[in-house]
This record gives C-alpha cells, structure tokens and sequence, in this order.
C-alpha cells in the first residue's frame, strides 16, 4: 500500500490522536449532561421516602 514506514506510523499516530481528542469531548459533554441534570433537580428532594420529621411552614413576607 504504502512504501514508506514513517507515512503508515503518521497515520497511525494521527488516528490515535483524533481518537483520544474524540472521547475526550465525549468526557466533556457527559460531565455538562450530568451538571445540568443535577441542577434541575436541586430544588426538589432526592429520594423516595418522606421525612419523619414535622415541616414548619413559614409565611412569606
């Protein structure tokens, strides 16, 4: 295919380098994902099971 070693080594590394820059923009997007699911959900309560304790309710002023 090719004659010269360094070309196939050149591609080789190149593949290699488009490889890791591509997961790590997976990384990247994976970890905004999961920032801005975990902000959505900040106001609410994370589990299932209610408190045994009473709520006091404040009035607003």
């Amino acid at each position: 295919m090719f004659t010269h070693p360094e070309v196939m080594l050149h591609l080789a590394h190149d593949r290699n380098r488009e490889m890791i820059a591509e997961a790590d923009r997976e990384r990247l997007l994976a970890g905004a994902r999961l920032a801005r699911r975990g902000r959505k959900a900040r106001g609410r309560p994370a589990g299932t099971l209610a408190s045994c304790e009473p709520t006091a309710v404040v009035p607003a002023r």
